[in-house]
């Protein structure tokens, strides 16, 4: 029924300006409209959809990823332009922040300004 419908992602932020900078600043997001209720991205066919929230406690877990070509290459962009990827006691990282899963897929981990964790993931 909705599989032939398109998608749309829902994140929130306590700050629309700190959140318009991220999303379309530094990760280079087309901003598609703005109000005082929501910014809305377009994001390679799929609308990302920010909603301003009076209070917001960020989950422990991803909320939002994205399947790159080149993780490395991409880790090294994003932090030039300012993000900083997690590292994790509990997981084997490399010197950029990359785990490699059981299966091969690699995925490293960087917060927005509210502190969702989003994620990058190259599939081998």
């Amino acid at each position: 029924m909705l599989s032939t419908k398109k998608l749309k992602a829902f994140l929130p932020t306590s700050g629309s300006e700190k959140a318009k900078s991220f999303y379309q600043g530094v990760l280079g997001l087309k901003l598609l409209s703005e109000d005082s209720y929501a910014l809305e991205f377009e994001v390679n066919g799929t609308l990302l959809r920010i909603t301003v929230v009076e209070l917001f406690t960020p989950h422990s877990f991803t909320v939002l990823g994205w399947d790159v070509d080149d993780i490395r290459s991409m880790i090294l962009k994003l932090t030039e332009k300012g993000v900083t990827f997690e590292r994790y006691g509990f997981l084997r990282q490399d010197d950029l922040g990359v785990w490699t899963s059981p299966g091969g897929t690699e995925v490293a981990w960087f917060k927005d300004p509210d502190g969702n964790l989003l994620s990058l993931s190259e599939h081998k």
